[in-house]
């Protein structure tokens, strides 16, 4: 039976540690973090991140504002509000829940948020800083793996990792993110050749395909520790992840289970980025 990652409990864990210090700070006389919200449309999914987003931010005792715009908002209406956050002293982390409804530019929204403030992690200059292995403000989910691989004393240091999906938000940092531990890294998409042989020589085997159950078996090895990091929602309602649980679990070193695995984290790192950004503001020691 394999060791069960539990990101729940994780998250729970590190939200807890993050209130403990800002009441800390509160108390010495410190403003709270602030951390704006921005969602565009009602799409339901969105609405149901951006609510376990607010949810956060009250059990850490940050300051919050959400926004939400009408789908038809433009371009520069976006901007401008972005703009307001980027110029309010108070708010120390802006994100804006994508997708973005078509017709908005993803890519300029994200670089009209200050690298300073951008705690999702996407601005090019931090993920610039990301390659040449600077501090900088690291993409949530990445960084709420890594967060999972040291809380159950998993040394990545000369191991084979493996990663599935080469996306700017998950695969290729989580490959910068293990490269700096000094694994040895390969990164695998939909055209890589003997795909199922990749995977199997893993040590660590992290997945964010998007595809439902493929990971099986074939894929895996009894040492292997397994972090999968997609969220599948099947014909049938049912939420799962790349890995094919029930085959797979029993077979292996180490697992996160989907639901409960790596999605809680994400959110647990978003508001450690938040406060990270707060405390480069307030000139306070990250240490």
């Amino acid at each position: 039976m394999a060791i069960r990652i539990d990101g729940r409990e994780l998250s729970k864990k590190v939200k807890e540690r993050i209130k403990a210090e800002v009441e800390e700070l509160v108390k010495s006389g410190k403003r709270a973090p602030g951390l704006a919200v921005i969602q565009i449309g009602e799409d339901p999914a969105s609405s149901i991140y951006v609510r376990n987003k607010e949810r956060a931010c009250e059990q850490c005792g940050f300051v919050s504002w959400k926004k939400t715009l009408a789908e038809d908002t433009s371009q520069e209406e976006l901007l401008a509000l972005v703009e307001e956050f980027n110029n309010n002293p108070d708010c120390d982390g802006i994100l804006c829940q994508l997708p973005l409804p078509e017709g908005l530019d993803e890519n300029l929204v994200i670089e009209t948020i200050r690298p300073d403030k951008d705690v999702d992690g996407f601005h090019p200059i931090n993920a610039g800083k990301l390659l040449l292995g600077l501090p900088t403000l690291e993409p949530c989910t990445p960084y709420g793996i890594m967060e999972m691989l040291h809380e159950y004393g998993i040394d990545v240091a000369g191991k084979n990792a493996v990663v599935l999906g080469r996306s700017n938000i998950v695969g290729k940092p989580i490959a910068l993110m293990l490269l700096r531990e000094h694994a040895t890294v390969t990164i695998c998409h939909s055209r890589t050749k003997n795909l199922e042989q990749i995977c199997r020589e893993a040590d660590i085997l992290v997945t964010a395909m998007g595809r439902a159950d493929m990971v099986d078996l074939k894929y895996t090895n009894p040492d292997q520790i397994i972090i999968d990091v997609s969220i599948n929602r099947k014909d049938d309602g049912k939420v799962v992840g790349d890995v094919l649980y029930s085959e797979v679990e029993p077979k292996v070193q180490a697992i996160t289970p989907v639901p409960g695995g790596v999605g809680p984290m994400t959110i647990a790192m978003l508001m450690q980025n938040t406060l990270n950004a707060y405390k480069r503001h307030e000139g306070i020691s990250e240490e």
